[in-house]
């Protein structure tokens, strides 16, 4: 017997989790927080639809938060088991782990501290640093093509999704009767995007698909573009006499960035004017995507090859230390400042913005998408009063946004991944999506041959 049960990201897209109950036990594909409101998250980040200690094991696509945050909280609540993932995957996973842990633990300071009007408002953090060491102790690496068994009855095997470093597409091949296999697309990445390799094709058939939708219903600007206007509107920047501030994820976002950067001034398309990369999550996650060149596409591996790095190295400085960040402020000269949270909605970027918005020769670059209520939206959309660490400030630098920069796929490319497997598959569970995202799914798979499309519920269970 093997039966599907929807947790995470059913009906919305955040908190990635499916559990597969077998008659060798339960496994659940990715574990990822909610991100939300701080009551509704909090609520269902802090329970797991079966016991903790009775998974048998962890499948990790990617190592996103939405995918990857939660897995500390099962270790808290006394998983065992192993996490299997690729080996740049793992690596991610452990900056990223500790670096939640560390907010949860701050976040709950806080609380505690300012906000709690007594011992009953007090909360615990979701899980500590402590518990995200034990998670990445539990991890074991698989290459991509490396079937490997994860229970009794059930093996699986990764393929490259071509979404961020070490992302897969997840093959699971039951041994009921009949045999059954399952496929797990994680988040699905872009064809002909820089630094990774495209997504792996043909995807394997299988009779069962879990498949995102995130973009399913859009077309993504052309990737190809992206560095030429990044350019231009750098070029624009410095003529000027400004600067150009980045808000942008640490993980996939700021490495595209930097890449470009140091082909364009290789290039001689842009003057060789200090870049500076100012998050220590960002540093860490370079160093990881330093040492996993086996991922890189071919043109990326030559750079490598021939240059020894492709992020930067030698004109693009990375700062951890606070003191480091803050002097940056006394700069006045041209430059390019990439920093986190990419919504600016915590971390070094909001000092950046306050210090440079006001100013009419200087650029703020929106590279990502930018959620509803963030400050980031509130740029984008070109608000010229500004509320930062609880001050106003009137924007007079430049607002540019390139929307090319995303890491997911688009319809396009959910046509060309997931259109030939359909006609064999007698079910698929279209999952992470917004509504207008899972019926472009759900459209895109009917048109294609799919008999049976479900847009599961939380708590929903389909036997396969």
């Amino acid at each position: 017997m093997a039966e599907l049960e929807f947790h995470g990201a059913a009906q919305t897209v955040t908190g990635s989790m499916h559990l597969l109950h077998l008659d060798g036990g339960t496994l659940t594909l990715d574990c990822g927080l909610f991100q939300g409101k701080r009551d509704w998250a909090r609520g269902l980040n802090s329970t797991f639809p079966v016991p903790p200690e009775t998974l048998r094991a962890v499948v990790l696509s990617h190592a996103h938060m939405d995918h990857s945050g939660n897995i500390p909280g099962l270790v808290r609540k006394k998983f065992t088991g192993p996490v299997y993932a690729t080996p740049a995957t793992r690596d991610l996973a452990e900056i990223m782990l500790l670096d939640s842990a560390h907010i949860q633990e701050e976040d709950a300071l806080f609380w505690n501290q300012k906000r709690a009007g007594g011992p009953a408002d007090r909360i615990e953090p979701l899980y500590t640093v402590a518990d995200a060491q034990a998670a990445v102790g539990q991890f074991r690496s698989v290459a991509y093509g490396t079937p490997f068994d994860v229970c009794d009855g059930c093996r699986a095997t990764f393929f490259d999704a071509g979404h961020m470093l070490g992302s897969a597409v997840v093959l699971l091949e039951i041994a009921s009767s009949p045999p059954v296999r399952l496929l797990f697309t994680g988040d699905l990445g872009r064809f002909n995007v820089p630094i990774l390799r495209d997504p792996t094709t043909p995807l394997p058939a299988a009779d069962y698909l879990i498949t995102e939708s995130t973009y399913a219903d859009q077309i993504h600007e052309d990737a190809g573009q992206m560095k030429e206007r990044l350019v231009g509107l750098i070029n624009a920047t410095v003529k000027r006499g400004g600067k150009v501030i980045i808000p942008s994820f640490s993980v996939g976002r700021t490495q595209t960035l930097t890449y470009y950067l140091q082909q364009a001034i290789e290039a001689r398309e842009m003057p060789r004017l200090p870049v500076f990369v100012d998050s220590p999550l960002s540093t860490h996650a370079t160093d990881v995507f330093r040492k996993h060149p086996e991922c890189y596409d071919v043109q990326a591996a030559g750079q490598w090859r021939a240059e020894g790095d492709v992020f930067g190295h030698g004109f693009v400085t990375y700062i951890s230390e606070a003191a480091e960040s803050i002097r940056l402020n006394d700069r006045h000269d041209p430059c390019v400042i990439i920093a986190s949270s990419g919504m600016c909605e915590a971390g070094r970027i909001l000092h950046h913005l306050k210090n440079n918005v006001e100013d009419s020769r200087n650029t703020v670059l929106i590279v990502g998408y930018q959620a509803e209520n963030t400050l980031g939206r509130r740029i984008a959309e070109g608000e010229t009063s500004l509320k930062i660490f609880g001050r106003m400030y009137q924007r007079r630098c430049h607002v540019e946004v390139l929307g090319g920069f995303s890491a997911h796929a688009d319809a396009k490319d959910f046509e060309r991944l997931l259109a030939p497997l359909a006609p064999r598959l007698r079910a698929a569970f279209v999952v992470h999506g917004e509504a207008t995202g899972t019926a472009a799914m759900k459209a895109l798979l009917q048109k294609a041959g799919c008999r049976g499309v479900y847009v599961p519920a939380p708590g929903e269970k389909f036997t396969l």
